[in-house]
């Protein structure tokens, strides 16, 4: 995936000389694996620790990690997401290589991942072509409210159109053009391949070390990605501009570091071209011009979830 020139998708105040942009988009290597290693290397200590105490001591006592671990694999997605970009690292090879183990971790092919986003980025809050709005779950009541919030839902889905892509060899979503479609086969059959190989692996061995380690985490992680991400457009404009149509939610250090500066919504929409260490510098030139501004996670989440009430409450009087 290339960046997405987002002059050819909607207006935006003209804020930037091209020598201001062309200084913001420099990407770093050092910059990135610095970030990789930090969020890799806690997965890894994490992960560490779980496997020592919940050998010694039970599951049980371990389960306070696994939630921590749990939020720190789940985001994994922002790796996959900034190594879609190209922008976490200066070398594509780095964010393809990156992208695909990030990917894999949490279910998520990478080239397909790269497709979908660049749909999303292209027809942004456009209901009928907005990927995340056309495979997101539509809650209609409190349980189907509180099952989205969850992940579990998105999490089960995308895993069963990789299953299927690799199982048919069928690619049929619009977002995946003719000719990358056997290119998402192959995938879906290299990650399914992957999959069964540990699962082989562990029964072999007699062991749930990865299910304590990985998988569980992965699941409990998304009670925290899929509120988080909910933030990023729910509510906002159905317009054109990034300015209007995202949400930059104001949070803390430890959330900009563990999403990768991604709270900064607002201007990675405006400017995808922008890496991940150069948005907290973005954003003070352009936070005049931004429509949806959070002021935390929690706040933002109330408001979503009221905005999602208010959807299927007004439904009836559409009928």
């Amino acid at each position: 995936m290339t960046d997405v020139p987002t002059d050819e998708f909607a207006p935006r105040p003209k804020l930037l000389t091209p020598a201001m942009l062309q200084e913001l988009a420099r990407r770093s290597n050092v910059r990135g694996a610095l970030r990789s290693l930090s969020h890799y290397g806690a997965v890894v200590i994490v992960g560490t620790l779980i496997g020592l105490i919940s050998s010694a001591y039970g599951v049980l006592l371990a389960l306070p990690l696994m939630l921590l671990q749990g939020v720190l694999v789940a985001f994994l997605f922002m790796v996959v997401h900034e190594t879609a970009h190209k922008t976490a690292f200066d070398s594509r090879a780095l964010n393809v290589a990156v992208g695909n183990v990030s990917g894999f971790l949490i279910g998520l092919p990478y080239e397909y991942y790269c497709l979908f986003h660049w749909e999303h980025h292209r027809h942004t809050q456009d209901p009928d072509r907005d990927p995340e709005l056309i495979v997101g779950p539509k809650p209609r009541s409190e349980t189907q409210l509180a099952i989205a919030y969850s992940g579990l839902v998105q999490v089960a889905g995308r895993l069963r159109l990789l299953v299927r892509h690799a199982v048919t060899g069928n690619v049929t979503v619009p977002w995946v053009p003719a000719g990358r479609r056997a290119a998402i086969v192959r995938e879906a059959r290299v990650y399914v391949t992957g999959y069964a190989l540990l699962l082989l692996g562990s029964l072999a061995l007699h062991s749930a070390l990865l299910l304590w380690v990985w998988v569980l985490p992965l699941l409990l992680g998304q009670l925290v990605l899929r509120p988080y991400l909910y933030a990023e457009h729910t509510g906002c404009d159905h317009a054109r501009s990034a300015f209007q149509n995202t949400r930059t939610t104001f949070t803390t250090r430890a959330v900009h570091w563990l999403a990768w500066n991604m709270p900064y919504h607002v201007e990675h929409h405006a400017y995808p071209s922008v890496p991940f260490h150069a948005l907290p510098k973005l954003h003070e030139i352009v936070d005049g011009e931004i429509t949806h501004r959070g002021a935390g996670y929690i706040d933002v989440t109330r408001q979503t979830r009221a905005w999602f009430r208010a959807q299927w409450m007004r439904e009836p009087e559409a009928g």
